[in-house]
């Protein structure tokens, strides 16, 4: 499939994004549209949990779930536990249709307030670091993510409502957040004076955090089904990568070439010089709004259209876009940085 992914540059005139969602921001400094390029979509969850933790399945049932449901890839987040996946690729693993990658959820605290960062592909177990405030703690474990050579990512902040915007503009090195997670007690909606992860996302990305965002399952209960469980099939991102590999995966997430849903699915995002464009693949009776948000989260236009498009008018600091189903779920792509 021929797809536009986002493609970030340090220098001046390499142009640096081909599209697409979730979170926004990446290590490196400066995105903008760029030409379209070749790339395949594949489906893949980046938390979910098994026995080896506080799951109710073991890593082979959890991973069969996940083929049987036509992902692509599944990275298993146990907390303080990476899962060794070797054999569970040589059972579940096949060239281009399914792949495990290694994961964990490193699992800290400060006080009362929960701090879970998820790291994918670790070339070792990392242990909680922990710190004396809340953002030394997030930025220990950060860091230590970081030198285990693996991607962080921010899980749930609004869980017991223990991260906020504010803190998280202190974090240096992030590169991922959670705007959905599946879990039904994470409170992704905000309320009572919190930012939805949503209107998070703005906040970071108005102050120049550049983080991308991803839609997680969170997934626990495999054997109970029910709105109360935390089950999986919930959230996802959908990947552009030349190939299903550990290393074409992960290096499309860190570049933002994503993105993430609760159910809504696109056929394609493109973005190039002049317009940031979307091409929804619609289920029977649905309908859609999307909303093309820019800097302090400012709705920049709203289209009803299945094939949405929004023209760049010239010192936008950036965009991004969130379709929202009729059915009640959500996608959003990733934010590019025009300027």
């Amino acid at each position: 499939m021929r797809t536009f992914p986002v493609v970030n540059t340090v220098w001046l005139f390499r142009i640096g994004f081909l599209t697409l969602l979730v979170v926004g921001a990446a290590l490196t400094q400066t995105s903008g549209p760029a030409e379209p390029s070749k790339g395949n979509w594949y489906k893949g969850n980046l938390h979910t949990h098994t026995l080896n933790s506080d799951g109710d399945s073991t890593p082979h049932e959890v991973a069969t779930w996940y083929r049987e449901h036509r992902y692509h890839f599944l990275v298993l987040s146990d907390h303080n536990y990476l899962t060794d996946v070797a054999g569970l690729n040589a059972i579940h693993a096949v060239r281009e249709k399914f792949l495990l990658i290694p994961g964990e959820e490193v699992t800290d605290s400060f006080e009362k307030a929960p701090v879970h960062i998820n790291a994918y592909n670790p070339e070792r177990q990392i242990d909680p670091q922990h710190g004396d405030s809340l953002v030394a703690t997030i930025q220990r474990n950060v860091d230590a993510i970081r030198s285990a050579r693996a991607l962080p990512s921010l899980n749930h902040p609004n869980f017991h409502w223990a991260i906020s915007a504010q803190a998280l503009l202190k974090i240096k090195g992030l590169g991922l957040f959670e705007v959905y997670n599946g879990h039904p007690t994470v409170n992704n909606a905000g309320g009572g004076g919190f930012h939805s992860l949503d209107e998070m996302w703005d906040v970071l990305l108005s102050a120049n955090q550049r983080l991308h965002g991803i839609a997680v399952d969170d997934a626990h209960h495999f054997k109970t089904i029910g709105k109360d469980f935390s089950n999986p099939g919930r959230g996802w991102i959908q990947v552009r990568a030349e190939a299903l590999t550990t290393a074409a995966i992960i290096g499309a997430i860190e570049k933002g070439d994503f993105y993430a849903s609760s159910g809504v699915n696109f056929l394609d995002v493109q973005v190039t010089r002049d317009q940031y464009r979307i091409v929804i693949q619609p289920r029977p009776t649905e309908k859609f709004t999307t909303y093309f948000i820019g800097d302090g989260g400012k709705v920049l236009a709203k289209s009803f259209e299945t094939t949405p498009v929004y023209r760049f008018a010239g010192g936008e600091k950036y965009v991004r876009a969130r379709v929202d189903s009729s059915f009640g779920s959500s996608a959003w792509t990733q934010p590019v940085f025009p300027r």
